[in-house]
């Protein structure tokens, strides 16, 4: 603000001096062109008006090609105000010059001297003005920009700290509420003043911010909570059944019993920790996927050759469906698994025929898992794929809920999605879509 006002004062201070120096300058031609007639008819002398000029502002001479004094008003006569080369320079053409005035307190006076032909003689015609009253107003304007610039300054800046200030108690009054809010006070927002400007917009994005990381933090609770309660049930067991077989008295069958439940849940915890593992990564975007070009039928051909001698003790048929062929982009190891758990589901949880399959729609391909059970619950199909969620069917028969959960991270590393759903004839059908091809 201080160059600003100092940039304007110099403007305005100059372009008042050069308005003055041409109003001086305007009046010195007009009178220099009254005297040069009036010196062309009086022969060269002044007359007895005195050139028509304000003898207390103006004065003139009238002088010979070397510079003596041929006429001039009464407080200049005798006086010579111009050197031998002004005088030259005169006879060549118009020239302004300025001097000091050599009564008046050595004034500032601007002269402007013209050449005249009077009687056969060249002569110079000097017409001058004081220019002490110029010097008085810029003195005058000056002194009102010393004073009135930092005042004005001093008011801009009032102002603008006024202004600033206004503008970021907002921003103030959301630091102070985000200093206060914890994590033992889920809820709380930032508080977002009714404009549409960019604090507001500031305190809109860090309350969505907010509702972001609360549910990140909720579903981190959940997730531990789950995780801990899975992880309770299969090592009560396992201790119980190494407590058992401790105790004396126990037979070979059932120290072979103890162990061989001890080895179940073993495995189980095994398997759980595994599946922990892949969502931890996946949360943290670290779950590493290798895609290479596969084709659906081979790659549904080997799922069902691991699962069909299972199927087979069970009673039941693993088939894959003609017409499976597809191909995709996608990292096999990591689909199998999906696919397995699918299986897996298909072979506790449901029953009759499990059919695996594949189509090709919209540039998608869908890999299906149908068996011929009882389908999912209708309350149930909408949180399928959440962690440590199970139908109220399969929570009697094992299992952490996480294996849905692991087939939908699955898919989703690869740009897909998994979706559950009941088939129209009965039976459940969970299908993984994936895009045809991923450059």
């Amino acid at each position: 603000m201080a160059v600003v006002i100092g940039a304007i004062g110099l403007v305005v201070y100059l372009r008042f001096e050069s308005q003055l120096d041409d109003t001086i300058d305007q009046g010195l031609r007009s009178r220099s062109a009254d005297v040069s007639a009036l010196v062309t008819q009086q022969g060269g002398t002044l007359g007895d008006v005195g050139g028509g000029v304000d003898q207390e502002e103006s004065f003139a001479q009238v002088l010979d090609g070397s510079g003596a004094i041929v006429d001039a008003t009464p407080q200049l006569r005798g006086t010579r105000l111009l050197s031998p080369a002004e005088v030259r320079r005169a006879l060549a053409g118009p020239v302004m010059v300025d001097g000091a005035h050599p009564f008046e307190d050595r004034d500032p006076i601007r002269m402007l001297l013209r050449p005249v032909q009077a009687e056969g003689r060249r002569l110079v015609v000097l017409v001058g003005t004081s220019t002490d009253d110029r010097r008085k107003s810029l003195r005058s304007l000056a002194g009102l920009f010393a004073l009135g610039g930092p005042l004005a300054l001093l008011l801009a800046s009032l102002a603008g700290y006024g202004a600033a200030a206004a503008a970021l108690r907002p921003v103030e009054a959301m630091r102070l509420k985000a200093d206060a809010i914890s994590e033992h006070q889920p809820g709380e927002r930032l508080p977002v003043a009714p404009t549409d400007d960019e604090i507001a917009r500031l305190g809109t994005t860090l309350n969505a911010m907010l509702v972001r990381l609360e549910t990140a933090f909720e579903r981190e609770r959940t997730f531990v909570a789950d995780a801990s309660h899975e992880l309770r049930t299969p090592l009560a067991i396992l201790k119980t059944e190494l407590e058992l077989a401790l105790r004396r008295g126990r037979t070979h069958e059932e120290l072979r019993e103890a162990l061989r439940s001890a080895a179940e849940e073993t495995d189980r915890l095994a398997q759980l920790a595994e599946s922990l593992l892949v969502i931890a990564r996946a949360d943290q975007g670290q779950l590493a996927v290798s895609p290479t070009s596969l084709q659906t039928a081979e790659l549904l051909n080997g799922v069902r050759h691991r699962f069909e001698s299972r199927a087979q003790l069970a009673g039941r048929d693993i088939l894959v469906e003609d017409g499976s062929e597809a191909t995709i982009t996608a990292d096999p190891h990591r689909l199998e698994q999906a696919l397995d758990n699918l299986v897996e589901n298909a072979l506790q949880h449901g029953d009759g025929t499990i059919l695996l399959g594949a189509s090709v729609r919209d540039g998608h391909v869908s890999l299906h898992v149908h068996d011929e059970g009882s389908g999912f619950p209708a309350d149930f199909i909408g949180t399928a794929f959440e962690r440590f969620t199970r139908a109220d069917q399969a929570r009697g028969r094992g299992g952490s809920g996480l294996g849905l959960a692991i087939v939908q991270v699955i898919a989703r590393a690869h740009g897909g999605q998994a979706r559950a759903s009941n088939a129209q004839d009965g039976g459940a059908d969970v299908r993984i879509e994936l895009p045809a091809r991923r450059t």
